[in-house]
């Protein structure tokens, strides 16, 4: 199987890059957010589980967060070649528990491509974004500042982590859609 983590900061093309990824290799995009709300409106007993820390503004726990992904692998491992990860690991922790998980189900991650962008060129983009996406915090350049710095916070002992078993690989994020996709299809295809 084909398991990558897809990191990149927002503004970074991921959702972008996902879509044309998942069409050419049949993979199957797991964004956390989509998972946590699909459970939610399902009203499974992790969507149940999960909506007891929303409704308290807490954040909803790895296990629980991890029992989704879990889910999602089994309805869907014999469907796919693989899985893209989006917005989860964050943390060491979760990194380690997602490497358990694929263990367990006898696969592992492949690959992490780390979409390289700057700070000046995601400021720029989401700004540009914020002309149309109706978001309020897609016009505030610092607001988007931090959301950016929070992203290099959260990733870095993620990016170490999978660097120590050499399966990090940073991709120029910069250039059009299909330059970067390029790349990303250079990485892949040496796996």
């Amino acid at each position: 199987m084909l398991n990558l983590i897809l990191f990149g900061p927002p503004g970074s093309g991921k959702g972008t890059q996902a879509i044309k990824l998942v069409e050419k290799y049949h993979l199957l995009h797991i964004s956390t957010g989509d998972l946590l709300r699909s459970e939610l409106k399902a009203g499974t007993p992790l969507g149940l589980e999960a909506k007891k820390y929303i409704n308290k503004g807490e954040l909803v726990p790895d296990e629980v967060v991890i029992g989704m992904i879990s889910s999602q692998l089994d309805q869907n491992i014999d469907k796919v070649k693989g899985f893209i990860f989006d917005g989860f690991p964050r943390t060491r922790a979760q990194a380690e528990a997602l490497d358990k998980l694929l263990d367990f189900k006898n696969t592992s991650i492949s690959q992490v491509l780390a979409l390289d962008v700057s700070e000046d060129e995601v400021v720029a983009r989401i700004l540009n974004r914020g002309k149309t996406s109706g978001r309020s915090d897609d016009n505030d350049q610092e607001i988007i500042k931090n959301r950016f710095q929070v992203y290099l916070n959260e990733t870095t002992a993620v990016a170490e982590h999978y660097r120590e078993v050499n399966k990090f690989t940073a991709i120029p994020g910069e250039g059009s859609i299909d330059e970067v996709f390029e790349a990303l299809q250079n990485a892949i295809d040496t796996l």
